[in-house]
């Protein structure tokens, strides 16, 4: 079957914008199946770079329809500036099509995000403030406003008063704060209706339709494994599926159609934001990893957290999501270090764990367990062939294929498409360096 699927196997970030971008030429479709404008990807093509946040990264490339499924959440304001600026940089979004079950963000997610976190106090999850949990928690309880309400502006509007009539409740008695308007939400949606509608498709079936006829179509993640609101580090997580269950439930897709499941790991770890990070390093070692890896959010700009490799958690990853394939990626920044440490196992109690903990105390308070591999000093970001690399880095690789169990198939040393090795080209064919794809109908921006 022709569906392949790329996701986060640690807290996110970890490049999977690249390698979406690095697939994307060889697919017909790419979807986006989680998350909101709380996630980012770069995606360097040449001498540029492009910061999506709600957009699939296929929309560089002119023969693919890109989709936002209804898993994910979306802020019309934040996605039509996303699309303006593609536009001003010659790149059209005219294939994009938006699930019309996906549900929005409202002005007063935002707030109850932010006042949300302030009540938190020392006990705050560090959120982006974009409003993405309380949308999720609208459409559980069954308070959202989704995508399609925006063709109907008397059902926008009634399902808006319902809703107004609780939130400003609460903003007023709880928080003392002002309450916000009807007339004025629905004057400011109803115009992003009027530029949306055109994009505003039944994306389960556009793609079941795609799969059925032989098209290849590469679903998106947002986020990481670790990220996962039932599989992760809760309640340090975000507020969707990130992992593999995300992409059934958020695009409307069964799982007869998938083929291979990639899962993207930096050769180090990162994290952004609160919660436990066993192999963190608070020292000048971390401050090393962050900084050649520059390592500062896409969506948020936060400094991120850095750490050694945990196996224990890429394994974890591979078990949930079953992956078929993993891409490593920034393994040129542990280029120099002349030892590398990578967690085996966690200890806590007196006993080892080598799979991830049952109970939440044990992943707080564990104590990892390195071990130990040779680092090297050669530079690797100019190599394309895996023998190429210096045997140590050779080894290194072939650790983390043995302790995820899970073969790694491309290797990424350096932001560009170029920077790649393919290990598996069964998985992706190898990569021909070029100028980005600029859409057929429109003039590439001057320099």
């Amino acid at each position: 079957m022709p569906g392949t699927v790329i996701l986060g196997a640690q807290w996110g970030d970890e490049g999977k914008g690249k390698i979406t971008d690095l697939m994307a030429d060889r697919m017909d479709f790419v979807v986006r199946y989680a998350g909101g404008n709380n996630a980012g990807h770069t995606v360097v093509c040449g001498e540029d770079e492009f910061k999506l946040h709600l957009m699939p990264s296929g929309i560089l490339y002119p023969h693919i329809t890109t989709v936002i499924g209804n898993g994910v959440v979306i802020t019309p304001k934040v996605l039509l500036e996303e699309m303006d600026g593609l536009h001003q940089r010659g790149i059209s979004c005219g294939k994009l099509r938006i699930s019309c079950n996906a549900h929005l963000v409202m002005p007063y997610h935002l707030a109850f995000d932010h006042l949300g976190e302030l009540s938190l106090g020392n006990a705050k999850l560090g959120t982006t403030h974009r409003g993405i949990g309380p949308a999720y928690a609208d459409k559980a309880d069954r308070l959202g406003m989704r995508v399609q309400d925006l063709l109907d502006e008397k059902i926008f509007k009634a399902k808006l008063e319902v809703a107004l009539e609780r939130k400003n409740a609460i903003l007023t008695k709880a928080f003392d704060q002002e309450p916000f308007s009807v007339d004025e939400i629905l004057a400011e949606y109803m115009g992003y209706a009027e530029r949306l509608a055109p994009h505003i498709d039944d994306t389960s079936l556009l793609i079941a339709r795609a799969l059925d006829d032989g098209k290849k179509v590469l679903f998106e993640g947002a986020q990481g494994t670790l990220l996962d609101l039932d599989h992760g580090t809760y309640p340090f997580v975000t507020s969707s599926s990130p992992t593999i269950g995300g992409v059934f439930s958020g695009t409307g897709v069964g799982p007869k159609y998938l083929e291979n499941i990639i899962g993207v790991a930096k050769a180090y770890v990162t994290r952004v934001g609160y919660g436990p990070f066993p192999t963190e390093q608070e020292n000048e070692c971390g401050e090393l990893l962050g900084a050649r890896g520059v390592e500062f959010g896409t969506t948020t700009g936060r400094k991120r957290r850095c750490g050694w490799l945990d196996l224990v958690l890429l394994r974890y990853a591979a078990r949930v999501n079953s992956l078929t394939g993993i891409a490593l990626t920034k393994l040129d920044v542990l280029s120099e270090f002349e030892r590398l440490k990578v967690c085996v196992g966690y200890s806590y109690q007196g006993k080892i764990y080598h799979e991830f903990p049952p109970h939440q105390t044990i992943f707080h308070k564990c104590e990892p367990e390195y071990l130990e591999l040779a680092g090297w000093s050669e530079d690797i970001s100019g190599v394309t062939e895996r023998a190429d690399l210096p045997e140590a880095a050779v080894r290194y690789v072939e650790f983390v294929e043995q302790g995820a169990g899970v073969p790694v198939v491309l290797i990424s040393v350096g932001p560009k498409r170029t920077q790649t090795i393919i290990t598996r080209e069964e998985y992706i064919e190898p990569i021909e360096e070029g100028p980005y794809l600029y859409r057929e109908d429109f003039d590439p921006p001057a320099k």
